[in-house]
C-alpha cells in the first residue's frame, strides 16, 4: 500500500469563513497495475480535484493506493476510517465482473450498513453514456459515521457520476453522525430539508 499521492495532488481546501465543519476525507485507488509502477494513478487526483472544486468547507484528504486485493482494500477503508477519522471514503476502480474486481465485496466487509440507492444512481447515470454501465457493481455503506462509496476507475466516468451523486453525500455524512459539509452551490447543490441547514454563506 501507497500513502504518497502522486505530484500535484491537492490535499486540502475549503474556507476558513464557512459555516460547515472541518472534514478529513479519503481516497483509496484500487489498481494492480497502478500500484505497481506500470502507469501512474489518474483516477485518485481526479477525485482529489472534484474535493477542491465542490466542498466549500475546510477539508483534508488521505490519500491510499492498493491492489486488487480484497483484504488491503478493506484494510485501507479501515484504516482512514477508524484511525484517521474519515467521514468520506471514496474507492476508485475494482467494481467490474472481473475476477480480481474486488472492491465491492471489501466495502461490504467492512460496512455496517449498505446504501445502495448510491450504486443505482450511479449506473443510472453513467447509463446515458455507455450501455456497459449494467456491468458495474459500485455500492456504498455506513462503518461508525463514515460514508464509503465506489466511484469508477476513470477519470472522465468519475465526473460524470460524482457530480451527480454528491448532492446527497454531505446529508448522508450529517444523519450518520458526521461532520457537516457545505459546498460550492455552483458546482454541486448540495440538498439539506431546511430544518437541517445552517445558515450558509453562498460562494460563486
Amino acid at each position: 500500500m501507497s500513502c504518497i499521492p502522486p505530484e500535484g495532488s491537492v490535499l486540502s481546501g475549503g474556507c476558513a469563513d464557512s459555516v460547515g465543519d472541518d472534514a478529513v476525507l479519503g481516497v483509496v485507488t484500487v489498481s494492480d497495475r497502478a500500484s505497481t509502477g506500470v502507469y501512474n494513478d489518474l483516477s485518485g487526483p481526479a477525485i482529489l480535484n472534484f474535493f477542491d472544486d465542490a466542498i466549500e468547507s475546510p477539508w483534508k484528504a488521505l490519500y491510499r493506493l492498493v491492489p486488487d486485493e480484497q483484504q488491503q482494500i478493506a484494510d485501507a477503508i479501515v484504516e482512514l476510517v477508524d484511525v484517521h477519522g474519515c467521514c468520506l471514503v471514496v474507492t476508485t476502480g475494482g467494481t467490474g465482473p472481473a475476477p480480481r474486481d474486488v472492491t465491492p465485496e471489501a466495502t461490504e466487509s467492512v460496512c455496517s450498513r449498505m446504501m445502495p440507492g448510491y450504486g443505482e444512481q450511479m449506473r443510472a447515470i453513467s447509463l446515458r453514456y455507455v450501455p456497459t454501465a449494467v456491468l458495474s457493481r459500485q455500492t456504498a455503506g455506513i462503518r461508525g459515521s463514515a460514508l464509503v462509496i465506489n466511484l469508477p476507475g476513470k477519470p472522465k466516468s468519475i465526473r460524470e457520476t460524482f457530480d451527480e451523486v454528491f448532492q446527497s453525500i454531505p446529508y448522508c455524512i450529517q444523519l450518520a453522525g458526521g461532520p457537516y459539509i457545505c459546498t460550492r452551490q455552483s458546482v454541486v447543490k448540495a440538498f439539506r430539508p431546511p430544518a437541517d441547514r445552517r445558515e450558509a454563506n453562498v460562494s460563486t
